[in-house]
């Protein structure tokens, strides 16, 4: 053989030894990093679970403004990534959420841009896992847009639990000024200690095994709100974008067997004739929608003597009346205490646990859960 010809087939021999290790390392790297099977499942499949006030006009970007709303899905493999969109209202304004794995400890993130990609943590075996993701921050901060999961495979779910609630209320029931775990208070952004998924309303839904909808606005009143707002919970609490009084709710999507009303806190003190009277008439407006609900008027957790004497005098009044007038499934619940440690006098992540445990007794207690 020539000199020429056998540098030949060397050469060809160490091109295809090459490129075998190039392909053994390429099919090894994708046996142990299985993201190019990962498979985009939209909003719109059918496999994933929505619970809370969402904009579905347009259903591959379904819009979420309510703190609370969750999403939940069943997936197959090691690997997930959430895709979501933030509004980012203003160049500093990024939602939070909150992701639980498998019912495991929750964690907390902040959005970083316009479009998202979130991969669940590395170290999940390769079986079957449980996702639910929380918006915990509030319709003042924007919007988010959920676009869909990336994975190998979804699968269904289980039910829902049958048992659903709905809280009413401002800053205190949407979970604002609670969780210090990374910004403390007086630091950052408003709304960087806001977290919906530990408030108390969430918290007693799953101490009770129910759903939950948190209908909350930051600063909100029945009659008066605070911090230059323009509305009131009245005039917005048949919307899905509360803060904007747009996009009209089908209450068909969610009756809750029980809801509780939290306000008084914005409006401060008021003539009694005229808060009261602004009270039955919520109530009645409520009962519209919600005609076997069980509807429990509540004091402000976060009130100072003061306004808790007065607003636990209204509820009396209040509750009196509708039961003498035929509404017997008007009930009162006054806090047995002031919950204020969280950032301006909100309460903060333990009291909202004490304030839930409070709850939950009484809704036990109520209808016999």
């Amino acid at each position: 053989m020539a000199k020429s010809d056998y540098l030949i087939s060397v050469m060809k021999k160490f091109i295809c030894l090459f490129f075998l290790v190039l392909i053994n390392n390429f099919l090894a790297a994708g046996m142990t990093h299985p993201e190019h099977i990962l498979k985009l499942f939209k909003a719109n499949n059918n496999h994933i679970q929505y619970t809370g006030r969402i904009d579905y006009s347009d259903p591959l970007k379904l819009r979420i403004w309510a703190p609370g709303v969750y999403i939940q899905a069943k997936f197959k493999g090691s690997q997930c990534e959430i895709l979501i969109d933030d509004e980012v209202a203003s160049e500093n304004n990024h939602n939070y959420i909150e992701i639980l794995i498998d019912g495991k400890k929750p964690y907390r993130i902040q959005l970083t841009g316009k479009t998202n990609v979130i991969k669940v943590p590395d170290g999940l075996d390769d079986t079957e896992h449980t996702i639910m993701i929380c918006k915990d921050t509030e319709s003042n901060v924007g919007y988010i847009d959920f676009i869909g999961f990336r994975c190998e495979q979804l699968l269904p779910l289980p039910p829902k639990p049958k048992r659903k609630i709905e809280y009413i209320g401002d800053s205190i029931t949407s979970g604002t000024g609670m969780d210090l775990s990374t910004t403390p208070c007086g630091k950052g952004q408003w709304y960087d200690q806001h977290n919906a998924y530990m408030s108390y309303g969430a918290r007693t839904s799953r101490n009770l095994d129910a759903q939950w909808q948190l209908t909350a606005l930051a600063g909100v009143g029945l009659i008066h709100s605070c911090c230059n707002m323009n509305v009131v919970m009245p005039q917005i609490f048949d919307k899905v974008f509360l803060r904007g009084d747009t996009i009209n709710w089908d209450f068909k999507q969610y009756q809750p067997d029980v809801i509780t009303i939290c306000l008084g806190q914005n409006d401060g003190i008021k003539d009694s004739t005229l808060y009261c009277d602004a009270y039955v008439k919520f109530i009645k407006i409520i009962r519209q929608d919600y005609p076997k609900a069980d509807i429990i008027c509540l004091t402000s957790p976060m009130a100072d003597k003061t306004l808790t004497a007065v607003l636990q005098r209204y509820l009396k009044g209040i509750t009196d009346y509708m039961n003498t007038n035929g509404d017997k499934k008007v009930y009162k619940y006054f806090f047995s205490r002031q919950y204020h440690n969280g950032c301006g006098g909100h309460p903060d992540m333990q009291d909202h646990q004490l304030i839930a445990d409070e709850l939950t007794a009484y809704i036990k207690q109520l209808k016999g859960w």
